[in-house]
Protein backbone atom coordinates (compact mmCIF):
# COMPACT_ATOMS: atom_id res chain seq x y z
CA UNK A 1 0.00 0.00 0.00
CA UNK A 2 0.97 3.50 -0.89
CA UNK A 3 1.41 6.16 1.98
CA UNK A 4 -0.55 9.40 1.89
CA UNK A 5 1.60 11.78 -0.45
CA UNK A 6 1.90 15.07 0.49
CA UNK A 7 2.53 18.00 -1.86
CA UNK A 8 4.12 21.42 -1.15
CA UNK A 9 3.10 24.49 -2.26
CA UNK A 10 6.42 25.17 -3.92
CA UNK A 11 7.31 28.83 -5.48
CA UNK A 12 8.81 27.59 -8.27
CA UNK A 13 6.97 24.96 -10.92
CA UNK A 14 8.74 22.75 -13.19
CA UNK A 15 6.07 22.25 -15.70
CA UNK A 16 2.24 23.09 -14.16
CA UNK A 17 0.87 26.35 -14.40
CA UNK A 18 -0.59 27.65 -11.25
CA UNK A 19 -4.06 26.81 -12.48
CA UNK A 20 -3.28 23.41 -13.44
CA UNK A 21 -1.56 22.83 -9.97
CA UNK A 22 -4.78 24.17 -8.43
CA UNK A 23 -6.79 21.88 -10.24
CA UNK A 24 -5.11 18.79 -10.05
CA UNK A 25 -4.89 19.59 -5.82
CA UNK A 26 -8.49 20.38 -6.21
CA UNK A 27 -9.22 17.22 -8.02
CA UNK A 28 -7.58 15.11 -5.48
CA UNK A 29 -9.93 16.05 -2.68
CA UNK A 30 -12.70 14.51 -4.68
CA UNK A 31 -13.57 10.81 -4.80
CA UNK A 32 -11.75 9.33 -7.90
CA UNK A 33 -10.68 5.55 -8.54
CA UNK A 34 -7.41 4.81 -8.04
CA UNK A 35 -5.88 5.06 -11.10
CA UNK A 36 -7.27 8.48 -11.73
CA UNK A 37 -5.93 9.21 -8.44
CA UNK A 38 -2.81 7.77 -9.15
CA UNK A 39 -2.39 9.99 -12.84
CA UNK A 40 -2.79 13.34 -10.58
CA UNK A 41 -0.17 12.19 -8.29
CA UNK A 42 2.13 11.62 -10.65
CA UNK A 43 1.90 14.65 -12.83
CA UNK A 44 2.06 16.60 -9.06
CA UNK A 45 5.46 14.59 -8.24
CA UNK A 46 7.04 15.08 -11.41
CA UNK A 47 6.15 18.63 -11.31
CA UNK A 48 7.96 18.97 -7.51
CA UNK A 49 11.04 17.32 -9.89
CA UNK A 50 11.07 13.36 -8.45
CA UNK A 51 12.70 11.09 -10.85
CA UNK A 52 10.73 8.57 -12.77
CA UNK A 53 12.19 6.18 -10.39
CA UNK A 54 11.21 7.88 -7.25
CA UNK A 55 7.69 8.48 -8.31
CA UNK A 56 7.22 4.54 -9.13
CA UNK A 57 8.84 3.68 -5.53
CA UNK A 58 6.15 6.31 -3.86
CA UNK A 59 3.14 5.63 -5.59
CA UNK A 60 3.81 1.81 -6.92
CA UNK A 61 2.97 2.28 -10.08
CA UNK A 62 4.98 0.85 -13.07
CA UNK A 63 7.49 3.17 -15.17
CA UNK A 64 5.32 3.27 -18.19
CA UNK A 65 2.57 5.11 -16.32
CA UNK A 66 4.76 7.32 -14.61
CA UNK A 67 6.50 8.39 -18.24
CA UNK A 68 3.12 9.00 -19.59
CA UNK A 69 1.96 11.31 -17.45
CA UNK A 70 5.28 13.16 -16.75
CA UNK A 71 5.51 13.10 -19.99
CA UNK A 72 1.66 14.87 -20.25
CA UNK A 73 2.75 17.35 -17.73
CA UNK A 74 5.69 18.47 -19.13
CA UNK A 75 3.76 19.31 -22.38
CA UNK A 76 1.20 21.21 -20.32
CA UNK A 77 -1.72 19.15 -20.69
CA UNK A 78 -2.13 18.77 -17.06
CA UNK A 79 -5.26 20.13 -17.10
CA UNK A 80 -6.74 17.70 -19.65
CA UNK A 81 -6.19 14.47 -17.22
CA UNK A 82 -9.72 13.14 -17.50
CA UNK A 83 -9.65 13.46 -21.12
CA UNK A 84 -8.11 10.33 -21.27
CA UNK A 85 -11.13 7.82 -19.92
CA UNK A 86 -9.73 4.26 -18.52
CA UNK A 87 -10.38 1.04 -20.20
CA UNK A 88 -12.74 0.48 -23.01
CA UNK A 89 -15.78 2.77 -23.76
CA UNK A 90 -19.17 1.87 -22.98
CA UNK A 91 -20.82 2.35 -26.09
CA UNK A 92 -24.34 0.95 -25.16
CA UNK A 93 -26.41 2.80 -22.48
CA UNK A 94 -29.88 1.77 -21.03
CA UNK A 95 -31.14 4.73 -23.01
CA UNK A 96 -29.67 3.04 -26.33
CA UNK A 97 -30.97 -0.38 -24.92
CA UNK A 98 -34.74 1.13 -24.16
CA UNK A 99 -34.85 3.04 -27.26
CA UNK A 100 -33.31 -0.84 -29.16
CA UNK A 101 -36.62 -2.21 -27.35
CA UNK A 102 -38.99 0.57 -28.64
CA UNK A 103 -37.68 0.37 -32.55
CA UNK A 104 -38.08 -3.90 -32.36
CA UNK A 105 -41.86 -3.68 -30.65
CA UNK A 106 -42.86 -0.99 -33.28
CA UNK A 107 -43.22 -1.09 -37.37
CA UNK A 108 -40.18 0.47 -39.47
CA UNK A 109 -42.96 2.00 -41.50
CA UNK A 110 -44.00 4.23 -38.12
CA UNK A 111 -40.01 5.56 -39.06
CA UNK A 112 -40.09 6.43 -42.34
CA UNK A 113 -39.10 3.22 -44.24
CA UNK A 114 -40.26 1.14 -47.08
CA UNK A 115 -39.82 -2.02 -45.24
CA UNK A 116 -41.72 -4.24 -42.44
CA UNK A 117 -39.73 -5.75 -40.53
CA UNK A 118 -36.50 -4.43 -38.98
CA UNK A 119 -33.33 -6.43 -39.41
CA UNK A 120 -30.29 -5.80 -37.47
CA UNK A 121 -28.43 -3.84 -39.95
CA UNK A 122 -31.51 -1.54 -40.47
CA UNK A 123 -31.82 -1.35 -36.39
CA UNK A 124 -28.19 -0.13 -36.34
CA UNK A 125 -28.02 2.19 -38.79
CA UNK A 126 -31.12 3.59 -37.46
CA UNK A 127 -29.76 3.99 -33.91
CA UNK A 128 -26.55 5.16 -35.40
CA UNK A 129 -28.69 8.34 -36.63
CA UNK A 130 -30.12 8.97 -32.79
CA UNK A 131 -27.07 8.47 -30.93
CA UNK A 132 -23.87 8.60 -33.06
CA UNK A 133 -23.25 5.17 -31.77
CA UNK A 134 -21.92 2.36 -34.47
CA UNK A 135 -22.44 -1.26 -33.02
CA UNK A 136 -22.40 -4.16 -35.37
CA UNK A 137 -24.93 -6.01 -36.49
CA UNK A 138 -23.77 -9.17 -34.46
CA UNK A 139 -23.94 -6.90 -31.54
CA UNK A 140 -27.07 -5.82 -32.27
CA UNK A 141 -28.35 -9.47 -31.82
CA UNK A 142 -26.44 -10.23 -29.22
CA UNK A 143 -28.56 -7.28 -27.43
CA UNK A 144 -31.80 -8.49 -28.66
CA UNK A 145 -31.47 -12.16 -27.35
CA UNK A 146 -30.41 -10.52 -24.01
CA UNK A 147 -33.47 -9.09 -24.10
CA UNK A 148 -35.84 -11.97 -25.05
CA UNK A 149 -36.44 -10.11 -28.45
CA UNK A 150 -35.40 -11.21 -32.04
CA UNK A 151 -35.72 -9.32 -35.26
CA UNK A 152 -36.79 -12.69 -36.70
CA UNK A 153 -40.86 -12.87 -37.06
CA UNK A 154 -42.87 -14.95 -34.75
CA UNK A 155 -43.63 -18.35 -35.80
CA UNK A 156 -47.91 -18.07 -36.02
CA UNK A 157 -49.92 -21.62 -35.13
CA UNK A 158 -50.49 -23.52 -37.36
CA UNK A 159 -54.45 -23.86 -37.28
CA UNK A 160 -54.76 -20.14 -36.67
CA UNK A 161 -52.99 -19.34 -39.71
CA UNK A 162 -55.08 -22.49 -41.62
CA UNK A 163 -58.19 -20.91 -40.04
CA UNK A 164 -57.43 -16.59 -41.31
CA UNK A 165 -56.10 -18.46 -44.52
CA UNK A 166 -60.35 -20.06 -44.91
CA UNK A 167 -61.30 -16.76 -44.11
CA UNK A 168 -59.84 -15.14 -46.90
CA UNK A 169 -60.45 -17.97 -49.59
CA UNK A 170 -64.10 -19.89 -50.61
CA UNK A 171 -61.37 -23.43 -51.15
CA UNK A 172 -59.81 -24.49 -47.92
CA UNK A 173 -56.83 -27.05 -47.99
CA UNK A 174 -55.73 -28.92 -44.89
CA UNK A 175 -54.17 -32.44 -43.82
CA UNK A 176 -56.74 -35.02 -44.89
CA UNK A 177 -57.11 -37.80 -42.25
CA UNK A 178 -56.45 -41.21 -43.89
CA UNK A 179 -59.31 -43.72 -44.00
CA UNK A 180 -58.86 -46.75 -42.23
CA UNK A 181 -58.08 -49.48 -44.24
CA UNK A 182 -58.19 -52.84 -43.12
CA UNK A 183 -55.67 -54.96 -42.59
CA UNK A 184 -56.64 -58.61 -44.74
CA UNK A 185 -53.52 -58.98 -46.63
CA UNK A 186 -51.90 -62.08 -46.09
CA UNK A 187 -48.07 -63.13 -46.19
CA UNK A 188 -47.10 -65.73 -48.06
CA UNK A 189 -44.40 -67.80 -46.96
CA UNK A 190 -41.94 -68.67 -49.24
CA UNK A 191 -38.70 -71.17 -49.19
CA UNK A 192 -36.09 -71.23 -51.39
CA UNK A 193 -34.36 -74.63 -52.35
CA UNK A 194 -31.24 -75.11 -53.58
Amino acid sequence: MKSETKYTNITKSKYLTSFQRKLLLGSLEKSLPESYRQRIEIMLLADEEKTQRSICQILGCCPAIARHWTHIARTGMAHQWLDCPIGRPKAVNDEYLERLKELINSSPRDHGYAFRRWTANWVGKHLAKEFGIEVSDRHIKRLLKQMGLSTLPKPRNSKANSNEQAQGSKILISDLKSAAIPDDTEFLLLTLQN
